[in-house]
């Protein structure tokens, strides 16, 4: 009960936002928001999974083109495209990570990457489905019972998939499920000896994380009403793998650290050197990784340690070493 108020305050406070932005702040407010829903997947698959996959990016294009078509082109109903598209992405999860798992660490990522750059040339052939190189404009988030989302109230909506999503890789985590997966990510041979289904939990692991990509996906399909192939490159797949290290892997307040903080960065230094930002963002990634291996996420854990002092085992084995000699004195 008081997870879930903590999650209903968390709700109204961050929709709020939205109804005191400008448009523009609004639309960079929304971005930012469904960057931060993507890291809290990707830091799953990558942090607590230990799976190095540059697809996650790959499925947030295929959940977006996925309900524009479903939607424009086949004509369902809002509610089957979003099962559809959800569908669509879990069964393409399944397609890459059954043959993927089976890899390890670099070559995983090569299998991915392949994926992420087959889906591109895919979106640019793709002819009138797709829209090409131009990609698909000019629609609108259909209504629903006579009443058209948009606004500040999409915002809201957007706040529901992010919060949506922390909860469950929250809860999961926090599963045996979550502890299968940290296991698998340590030492899959030990996992596999002490009873693990190693392969199976790197799939489901993966598929789900993707179909979560996905549904982000189709949220944002409605945030600029425009989907095209330079949205979804490669860059974008890079730029989501270091969010989650310099927020720290394996957290999700890391997660949601890193993403802010790349996701502004641009914003903030822009102005100041103008398109050389991307070199601070290589100068950040070298001292994390050098300084702070855990993240920034870290600093805050180290803060935290400071202030509450020493550990009250560390306390206890001082009394009690003091409390010794006194006995011994009492039974002389």
């Amino acid at each position: 009960m008081k997870a879930f108020a903590s999650y209903l305050v968390a709700a109204v406070v961050l929709s709020a936002v939205a109804f005191v932005l400008s448009p523009y702040q609004t639309d960079v407010y929304r971005k930012l928001l469904l960057w931060v829903t993507l890291a809290l997947g990707y830091n799953f698959l990558f942090g607590v999974a230990g799976q190095v996959a540059f697809s996650h990016f790959t499925f947030y294009g295929i959940g977006a083109y996925a309900i524009v078509i479903l939607l424009f082109q086949v004509g369902l109903p809002l509610p089957l495209a979003v099962v559809a598209g959800v569908a669509l992405c879990v069964v393409l999860a399944l397609v890459v990570a059954i043959p993927a798992t089976r890899l390890e660490g670099f070559y995983l990522a090569l299998a991915t990457l392949a994926f992420a750059q087959l889906f591109i040339v895919v979106l640019n052939e793709g002819g009138a489905v797709t829209g090409g190189t131009g990609g698909l404009t000019g629609y609108r988030l259909p209504e629903m019972f006579g009443v058209r989302v948009s606004g500040p109230w999409y915002t809201a909506v957007i706040v529901l998939l992010m919060l949506g999503t922390l909860a469950v890789l929250w809860r999961l985590d926090r599963s045996h499920f979550g502890r299968a997966c940290r296991a698998v990510r340590d030492d899959a041979q030990a996992a596999a000896a002490m009873g693990i289904d190693v392969r199976r939990t790197k799939v489901v692991a993966f598929t789900l994380t993707s179909a979560l990509a996905g549904l982000a996906g189709m949220v944002y399909a409605f945030v600029d009403n425009t989907v095209n192939p330079p949205i979804f490159g490669l860059e974008n797949a890079f730029l989501l793998l270091f969010m989650v290290i310099v927020g720290g892997a394996g957290r999700h307040a890391g997660a949601i650290v890193g993403a802010t903080l790349l996701f502004l960065l641009p914003f903030v230094l822009s102005p100041l050197i103008g398109h050389h930002h991307p070199l601070v963002f290589g100068l950040v990634m070298i001292a994390v990784v050098l300084f702070q291996p855990k993240g920034l996420i870290g600093l805050w854990d180290r803060l935290v340690a400071r202030r509450r002092g020493p550990a009250p085992a560390a306390a206890d084995t001082g009394q009690t070493a003091a409390a010794v000699p006194a006995a011994r004195q009492g039974a002389r």
